[in-house]
């Protein structure tokens, strides 16, 4: 077979060298557009899970990935001046250039093609191939060319976030909350490396504008930043990533859904196909995984590429459903943080931990919090938790395919959202 991956991320690599480990004899090429070496972004997480998953794949590059990884098992969240620990399962961080440096070299080792500094534009040619993957990331050009068949769908997140890297190495995974006259902002680093962490920091609209940071320079809102979190960071600087005019990359998130993933010959792969919230750390792992699941359902097709990208598709859906659940309601917990940012320590500690349950934003904070921690002593209540929970998931859901057709004849009780009290 002949296979064109578009996108030099993980997810494109990963496929190709799987696809090189099935028969050798596969002619694979992969476009960056991007030179080598250059990549956005700083660490990426994952868990133990994952690792089993890539040594079934290709126990090669998970022994480097495994090598070139750092760990934790604790969490610690600090809010103000109080501090609270967590013990809990280990993951794992890697910077995000060694991770596709080490796919890139497995790759031409077993063969594949990497054409980097080659675009492959919307509006152009798809390759000549067989199979075309684009794993062109969230602002897929291939999958752009074709919206309305693939019924893609964005959704733009509330709160503000940028993407910033720091020397300060932090050896659990740590979240700081500071209270400002305009509002709380909090950042969740993670160390990637011996010398390096990932620091992402967060607030809303109203304390971004309240402190500045919409008109700072980047220079100017790293400086704040670095006061605001001088605790955590023990002074340690901020490192950015400034656009060409100097200003910060301050972002909404944006979640993307695709209604299918694959039409004729070209495939969706990776964030061109999902993305979830940075706030459950799973982006990387998913990629990885549609590759794994993509490659497994084209061995042995036959050429028969139908039916092998539509079993893809279903695996993969499926697969995300409880995924894409826990970070949509993650990624409203923050956006509600008020309600829960006054508990105490260890009770806010242990919603963060909840904070992907659709029952959370419907039961007062501090009932939940005993429910919960009565759910751990018995299972009666453990059994009815998980019961409950994708029952409030599917009727919410139905009122919203339900709201649909009401909110476009204009009726106002269709347009007031759901909202956590």
């Amino acid at each position: 077979m002949k296979v064109s991956c578009v996108g030099g991320g993980p997810a494109g690599l990963y496929f190709s060298i799987l696809m090189k480990r099935q028969d050798p004899a596969h002619d694979i090429t992969v476009y960056e557009r991007n030179p080598a070496g250059s990549t956005y972004g700083w660490g990426v997480t994952y868990w133990g899970g994952l690792l089993d998953k890539l040594r079934g794949g290709d126990p090669e590059s998970a022994l480097a990935i495994a090598a070139e990884s750092v760990r934790w098992s604790d969490g610690v969240a600090h809010v103000g001046d109080r501090t609270t620990v967590h013990h809990g399962d280990q993951g794992f961080g890697i910077g995000r250039r060694r991770l596709l440096e080490i796919l890139a070299e497995r790759a031409v080792s077993l063969g594949v093609r990497l054409e980097f500094e080659h675009e492959i534009a919307g509006d152009g040619p798809l390759p000549d191939a067989d199979l075309v993957v684009a794993g062109d990331g969230v602002n897929s050009a291939l999958r752009e060319r074709h919206a309305g068949h693939f019924g893609t769908k964005i959704t733009v997140g509330r709160n503000v976030y940028i993407w910033l890297g720091t020397a300060k190495v932090f050896d659990c995974f740590t979240f700081a909350f500071v209270e400002t006259p305009h509002g709380w902002i909090w950042c969740y680093g993670y160390g990637f490396s011996d010398g390096h962490s990932t620091c992402v920091v967060e607030c809303s609209p109203a304390t971004w504008r309240g402190l500045g940071l919409h008109q700072a320079s980047e220079a100017e809102g790293l400086a704040l930043l670095e006061r605001l979190f001088a605790r955590v960071l023990e002074g340690h600087s901020l490192i950015g990533r400034s656009r060409t005019d100097g200003s910060a990359r301050w972002l909404h998130f944006r979640t993307v859904t695709n209604r299918t993933w694959h039409r004729g010959n070209l495939v969706l792969i990776g964030d061109a196909a999902h993305t979830t919230h940075y706030s459950i750390g799973a982006g990387t792992t998913l990629a990885l995984e549609d590759a794994i699941a993509l490659a497994g359902a084209l061995r042995g097709c036959g050429g028969e590429l139908r039916p092998a990208l539509a079993r893809y598709e279903r695996e993969r859906t499926t697969a995300l459903l409880a995924v894409q659940s826990a970070a949509r309601y993650s990624a409203q917990w923050y956006e509600n943080l008020p309600r829960y940012i006054r508990l105490a320590p260890p009770q806010m500690f242990a919603l963060l931990g909840q904070r992907h349950s659709p029952l959370l934003p419907h039961v007062p904070p501090r009932l939940y919090y005993r429910v919960n921690r009565a759910a751990e002593q018995f299972e009666s209540l453990r059994r009815f938790k998980r019961w409950l929970g994708p029952k409030v998931a599917r009727t919410l859901q139905a009122r919203s395919r339900e709201a649909g057709p009401r909110a476009a004849s204009g009726s106002p009780q269709a347009r007031a959202p759901v909202r956590a009290r």
